[in-house]
């Protein structure tokens, strides 16, 4: 029995090992090649660490301009994506898990299919529309998109939360005095919180990653976001492109991301998983 258990926690172990080298190794590629001077990246020199440790590639990267306009883009857009798709997704979540009527299960399955639909498909017709209503390189212009992707997905997520929340006791505050309104502010948000969370993070990370529709839908710096504006980082030589800077980029989009993740990381996983079963 000892010996298996052994066996066990020694598999364990390998596997989890395993994994880890397989997630974050691209990871610590990437932040080596960011201290990596420009000669040597260009060199083609294969040695994991660098051989002379530079904040070069930073210094390049927080004085460029056009990079920085990226980075407000990104967090302004990004932000009030999440803000505008969590509030009406709340809602409308809760009038699907609450209200009763035909069609439901229509609506959901809609919810589904539109937030799986490709983006790809959507970029020739949206450009055109765009520039007939001038919103071709301008923040709502992005905004609206991400949020046709971003609703329906949060829609989804959290109406598996409100479908599991208690109507007793909704019923009670309002028994007790409170309105309808006071009843889902104070007694019903606070118990989907998780799931509230839940879609805030998933459409922050949609908002922040995306590619397609943001090089598609921008020219300029003015609403240009990081992942389009660092297409752009071509260098003076086209055989050569400054990959440091690349990696350097990619480091510092990174970092809001994870720090996102730790704060939140019990409500993330709580979140997951709760929707997972209680879905």
């Amino acid at each position: 029995m000892a010996r298996t258990t052994r066996k066990t926690l020694f598999g364990t172990g390998v596997g989890f090992v395993v994994i880890m080298v397989w997630c974050l190794l691209p990871v610590a590629w990437i932040l080596s090649l960011s201290f990596k001077s420009q000669d040597e990246t260009n060199s083609g020199s294969p040695q994991f660490l660098p051989k002379h440790w530079t904040i070069q590639n930073y210094r390049d990267i927080l004085n460029n301009s056009d990079f920085l306009y990226a980075l407000r883009n990104s967090f302004g857009i990004a932000i009030i994506a999440t803000v505008l798709s969590v509030i009406f997704a709340t809602l409308a979540a809760y009038a699907i898990a609450r209200l009763d009527f035909r069609g439901k299960r229509l609506v959901l399955s809609l919810a589904l299919a539109i937030a799986m639909f490709p983006v790809v498909s959507l970029i020739s017709p949206l450009f055109d529309m765009w520039r007939t209503f001038h919103l071709f390189n301008t923040w709502p212009g992005l905004i609206i998109p991400y949020m046709t992707f971003t609703l329906p997905l949060a829609i989804w997520t959290l109406s598996a939360f409100f479908r599991e929340i208690p109507w007793e006791m909704e019923q009670a505050a309002q028994v007790d005095g409170a309105t309808p309104w006071q009843a889902f502010r104070k007694v019903i948000v606070p118990l989907a919180a998780p799931g509230v969370f839940t879609a805030a993070i998933l459409t922050f990370f949609f908002a922040w990653n995306e590619f397609a529709l943001a090089i598609s839908l921008t020219s300029t710096t003015s609403a240009r976001t990081v992942p389009a504006q660092m297409s752009f980082f071509v260098g003076g030589d086209p055989f050569n492109p400054p990959y440091g800077q690349l990696a350097t980029a990619s480091v510092i989009v990174t970092i809001p991301i994870v720090i996102i993740v730790l704060l939140f990381q019990r409500k993330i996983v709580a979140g997951l998983t709760s929707g997972a079963v209680k879905g």
